[in-house]
């Protein structure tokens, strides 16, 4: 178990950049849990994680924006998910670039979709900024805050394994549903 935390102290850091780059919220969370059992450092791991996020949705729209034509072929399966984005962003306006980082699924279609259309890139980068640091620091400090919490469901899924993979299925098919019915065609 030692071995685990020093491992986690030297190079969690690094996988919580890297994850947060295309999303993050579990990193973030077992950071704060980390954080919390004194593994690492809950500001560091904060802005660590606001800054990898930030820099990944900016990265998405930057693509979207000017390498449309590139990136057509990988979209195309998903261009009713980008419709339904890019309708969620004229009915919420900037709102739903705060609430999608919150949302599995939206947070890689909203950059995407600002980048094929003519939402202005610096207005989005600073509501980004912004959503990038009210997500990292409301999952930081609630999952730090929870840390106890947390470390009681992880000894009860150490002891009942298959709960997890149960669980977490069940919110996918849940993401899944949601996204196959609202992009449906009518």
């Amino acid at each position: 178990m030692e071995e685990v935390l020093t491992s986690l102290a030297t190079y969690g850091y690094i996988a919580l950049f890297l994850y947060s780059f295309g999303g993050g919220m579990i990193a973030i969370i077992a950071a704060g849990v980390l954080s919390y059992k004194g593994v690492m450092n809950l500001e560091v791991s904060i802005a660590i994680a606001a800054t990898a996020n930030f820099i990944g949705d900016a990265v998405l729209s930057s693509i979207g924006r000017y390498n449309r034509e590139t990136m057509m072929p990988y979209i195309k399966k998903h261009r009713r998910k980008l419709a339904l984005s890019h309708i969620l962003m004229k009915k919420y306006g900037d709102k739903i670039i705060i609430i999608k980082k919150f949302i599995y699924g939206l947070k890689t279609l909203i950059p995407i979709a600002v980048g094929l259309t003519k939402y202005p890139l610096i207005k989005f980068n600073i509501l980004n900024l912004i959503a990038a640091l009210i997500w990292a620091l409301s999952l930081g400090y609630g999952s730090y805050y929870a840390g106890e919490y947390f470390t009681k469901i992880f000894h009860i899924l150490e002891d009942e394994p298959y709960i997890a993979p149960a669980i977490l299925l069940m919110l996918i098919g849940i993401v899944w549903i949601y996204f196959t019915l609202a992009a449906r065609k009518k």
